[in-house]
Parts: C-alpha cells; structure tokens; sequence
C-alpha cells in the first residue's frame, strides 16, 4: 500500500492518501507565524489503521520545518502532541502572546 501526505494550499489542508484514493485530511489556518489545525477527518471505512497519525506527524513535521508554532483547535492533534512529546515544543506557550 502506497501513502502519499501532499499540502493541498488551496484547500488549506493536508490530505492523505492510500494507493490514490483520498483517505482523509486536516484542516489548517495559518496567522502570525502559526498554524492552527481546525479539524482532522479520516474516512470511516478505514478507521483504526493508523491512518489520521500518519498525516497529523507529517503536518506536524512541516509546520516544524518552517518554523511555525502550532495551535491544536482540533481534539485529535491536540491528542496526539500529548501523546508523543517530541512535537510539544510547536506549541506557544502561553506567556508568548503578551503584548
């Protein structure tokens, strides 16, 4: 089985597929050196394979490499940030937005 994370910048989210078909996707919006992920959706039929951390890790991945905090409005990447702490340094903390 193939999996393929692609940006879709036009839709403002990533999406994920497997062997070409449209698996899932995470919603993002970008502001002030943040990306804030509003939502994550993985096709029913294909739940509990892994599928939704798969694309979360790679969201994550990049909004590291760009160097950009990340702010989990959706419950499932906040889950997981929480889970694998190698990704708790995206998140602002919350003395970072004093003016």
């Amino acid at each position: 089985m193939t999996t393929e994370v692609i940006n879709n910048e036009e839709r403002s989210r990533y999406e994920i597929y497997l062997d070409g078909e449209q698996s899932g996707y995470a919603e993002y919006e970008l502001a002030d050196g943040a990306i804030t992920f509003t939502h994550t959706l993985t096709d029913p039929a294909k739940r509990g394979r892994g599928i939704a951390a798969r694309l979360v890790r790679h969201a994550l991945d990049e909004a590291r490499e760009a160097d950009r905090f990340v702010v989990p409005q959706c419950w499932y990447v906040a889950q997981f940030i929480d889970k694998h702490e190698e990704y708790a340094e995206l998140l602002r903390s919350s003395g970072s937005d004093s003016a």
